[in-house]
């Protein structure tokens, strides 16, 4: 538990915040999609998650721990439990736009990267156990290219994110996502610790709450 900070709850039930939508779309999205479009042909990383998926998922990490800005990309992007020193990767010097969009994050950053789903694939039910409010952290979502045909469930409930919106989901949560669509589905997906920024900013942005037990 965050000293000083509840969890965010449904009054009067124990039901914690599924998801909420911190903010609209971004005015520079155009700009988001460009510099994201522009890194299509770098070098992705598949998810190290193998049995949660089906499918075509990659990453491309744009923050990592500072003991890793030189180590393999693989270990940039996926080993994100834990540590307190985080940095930003070179590749961040070229995406003044995704800049924009974490320095309006108001809480300290951890990890962020760009996170693929390719046409046809799905994530399966699972839980990221160690991204909690309870513990201090929380994971936000800013879909970069996205379409109707995306589903993404949280609790069994949809979470329908438009592009360019800045989103809370809450990762403990089990959550599975499809894309039935014919195009990538790209979000930038960042961890960060949850402050008191946080907290009334996603208590503000209309939370929905997880279904009773």
């Amino acid at each position: 538990m965050v000293p000083g900070i509840e969890t965010l709850q449904d009054p009067g039930a124990d039901r914690p915040v599924a998801f909420a939508r911190l903010a609209p779309p971004a005015p520079m999205l155009p700009a988001l999609q460009a510099e994201v479009a522009a890194l299509l042909g770098r070098e992705w990383i598949a998810h190290v998650n193998q049995r949660d998926y089906r499918g075509g998922w990659d990453v491309l990490p744009l923050r990592c721990q500072r003991q890793h800005a030189q180590a393999h990309p693989v270990l940039q992007g996926f080993a994100i439990a834990g540590g307190d020193e985080w940095q930003d990767l070179p590749v961040l010097d070229q995406c003044p736009a995704i800049r924009d969009v974490l320095a309006g994050l108001h809480c300290p950053l951890r990890a962020a990267r760009l996170m693929r789903l390719r046409p046809g694939a799905e994530i399966l039910p699972h839980r990221d156990r160690d991204i909690e409010l309870d513990d201090g952290q929380a994971r936000l979502h800013v879909p970069v290219f996205t379409s109707p045909d995306v589903s993404f469930q949280v609790a069994g409930l949809p979470m329908a994110m438009a592009a360019g919106e800045l989103w809370y989901f809450n990762a403990a949560l089990e959550h599975a996502v499809r894309n039935d669509g014919r195009d990538d589905r790209i979000h930038l997906v960042v961890d960060c610790l949850a402050n008191t920024w946080l907290h009334a900013a996603i208590a503000a942005g209309q939370p929905v709450y997880a279904p009773a037990n």
